[in-house]
């Protein structure tokens, strides 16, 4: 069997604020380590140790990015093993899970000289108090850019043909599902498409739609119901029995970006900036929604306001980026104290005492 490795984003900076799909996409789990003591910095080296060792021993392993620093992860997911090691560290909140999960938590804080720290304690505190202040800025800035995203959408919601609209729907519900049903529960799993990063927006939606057998790209303006008609994908495969992924948009949770249906091969997404992409494969298809759906003339009739709607947009989302690689420097400077005062040998020696019982449970 070919190897499976997933990339996907659990957590965002989205205009609600820090928002998660933890307890989604850790559902049906046996067992999650959840590490605990430490800074991001310390806990990403550990998953991704584990991630990359026990990786080599297993046919599915999926990847969860950090939204907060490009490059590191807040968690791996060995799914054969329904097993995963996640980072608790700030501002991760862990609830209660569903019963039955066991909950392991590992601090790291035993490979930290906590004596080295206490020289760095003022350091440490105002880090903290910086990052949290520079990423409500974020959120509001993100909040502000997506009311103006509302602005955006305005023209097209009021030169929507419903009727159309609707159409298409029912064309899109057809060719995912025909007539079938299957007799079983629906299972529905709900993550982010991409993230707002330090960097701008991030996906991996060409790796999580690779070896689709088809997929549907979806082209139009905002307000052209493409959502809406992803959140009635998602209602008729939950009636159906179809199990379903759900992809919810980086910047407002509420929205859906991306639909795929595992059992049927298929994936359907919201293919325009900013994670704009186009058809590679025969199979690929094209939905435009601005074509099928929307008053013909509609963004002629509305260029000047749209383009000053756009230059507002894209500076506040700019804004907004640049607060999070703000926080993110402060993040760094806290992340080399850890690292500085962090007894690697020890670090390992935890790292391996979990890959011993993931490899017992394997």
């Amino acid at each position: 069997m070919a190897k499976k490795e997933r990339h996907i984003y659990a957590a965002g900076n989205t205009a609600r604020g820090y928002k998660t799909f933890y307890d989604s996409v850790l559902e049906g789990l046996d067992r999650v380590y959840i590490l605990t003591g430490v800074v991001e910095g310390i806990t990403s080296s550990v998953i991704e140790t584990i991630g990359k060792e026990m990786g080599r021993k297993t046919n599915q392993i999926e990847w969860i990015h950090s939204p907060f620093m490009n490059g590191q992860y807040d968690g791996v997911i060995f799914p054969e093993w329904k097993a995963a090691i996640v980072d608790g560290s700030y501002p991760r909140i862990w609830r209660p899970s569903a019963p039955g999960v066991t909950e392991i938590h590992v601090n790291l804080q035993t490979s930290v000289g906590v004596d080295h720290l206490e020289r760095y304690k003022v350091h440490i505190a105002a880090w903290y108090e910086e990052i949290f202040r520079k990423s409500e800025e974020a959120y509001a800035a993100y909040g502000e850019a997506l009311r103006i995203h509302d602005e955006w959408e305005a023209p097209y919601i009021a030169n929507l043909d419903r009727e159309k609209a609707n159409q298409v729907t029912e064309e899109v519900l057809g060719l995912f599902f025909g007539e079938e049903n299957l007799e079983k529960k629906s299972k529905v799993r709900r993550m982010y498409l991409g993230a707002a990063t330090p960097q701008g927006p991030v996906d991996h939606i060409m790796k999580l739609t690779d070896d689709m057998q088809k997929r549907y790209f979806i082209k139009g303006r905002p307000g052209s119901g493409k959502s809406t008609m992803l959140k009635k994908l998602v209602t008729e495969a939950e009636k159906r029995g179809f199990d379903a992924e759900v992809y919810h948009c980086g910047l407002d949770p509420h929205s859906l970006d991306m639909v795929i249906i595992p059992e049927k091969g298929l994936a359907i997404f919201d293919s325009t900036a900013p994670h704009e992409y186009f058809p590679s494969k025969e199979t690929d298809e094209v939905i435009d929604m601005y074509e099928r759906a929307i008053d013909p003339g509609t963004d002629d009739a509305y260029e000047a306001e749209l383009t000053h709607i756009k230059a507002r947009y894209r500076q506040k989302m700019q804004e907004a980026t640049a607060l999070l690689a703000s926080a993110q420097e402060l993040r760094e400077q806290l992340n080399s104290v850890y690292v500085e005062v962090t007894d690697q040998p020890r670090l390992k020696a935890v790292a391996q005492a979990i890959m011993s019982r993931l490899e017992r449970m394997a």
